[in-house]
């Protein structure tokens, strides 16, 4: 088998900053779901195969998270965060209505548990939220926080880790801090720092990954 990594960004300015690390291919395949699964797809059954996927960028840090803008954060667990029913009493997971996005329960897509444990030491391990719509009031950050459980959001994460997921490959999420989220005009923002740290943090992985 290959043993080639394949890691998604969502932008050039994220596989800039990762660069060309040897026995890798890295690829912008576009901003949200949609283009992170057609990307991943794609990549992987004509650029692969990968032994390892990585889904890797910028985050915006929920509330509570202790996180600082810089911080890398591994996922343990990547959430959809909007698949799903509003009611009066609140909001339910694809799972709580009768249905299910896949293999797994609670919106929750699980990473692979070899790889977790491999990059764990790299940054802050949590649960990741999968957006469509990003954290610019404190309503809205305070929501997805307390529907998903995360400590970040992004807008990608669980859908590459689901592709890959569906193809038989091992996947995980690894994002750095580039913002705080909440009200937009009060937002914290550094995205040069972040960029620079996630390219240390994915070559870290990188390495943690091909480690005897």
């Amino acid at each position: 088998m290959s043993r080639r990594i394949l890691i998604v960004t969502a932008v050039q300015s994220e596989a800039k900053a990762i660069g060309k690390p040897a026995d890798t291919f890295v690829v912008a395949g576009g901003i949200g779901k949609t283009n992170a699964a057609i990307t991943t797809t794609t990549s992987i059954l004509t650029d692969g195969p990968f032994e390892w996927i990585i889904n890797a960028g910028v985050a915006g840090a929920l509330p509570d998270s202790n996180l600082k803008i810089g911080d890398a954060v591994i996922a343990n667990k990547c959430v959809y965060a909007e698949e799903g029913l509003i009611t009066p009493d609140g909001f339910q997971t694809m799972d709580e209505i009768g249905f299910d996005l896949g293999n797994f329960k609670q919106n929750e897509v699980p990473v692979d548990p070899w790889m977790l444990n491999r990059l764990r030491a790299i940054g802050t391990v949590g649960g990741i939220a999968t957006v469509a719509t990003c954290s610019g009031t404190d309503e809205h950050s305070q929501l997805n926080q307390k529907r998903t459980g995360c400590i970040c959001e992004a807008m990608e994460g669980a859908a590459v880790v689901h592709t890959a997921n569906r193809l038989g490959a091992k996947a995980i999420e690894l994002r750095v801090i580039s913002n705080t989220t909440g009200d937009r005009d009060s937002q914290q923002w550094n995205i040069e720092l972040a960029l620079k740290n996630l390219g240390v943090a994915v070559q870290g992985a990188i390495t943690a990954l091909w480690a005897k």
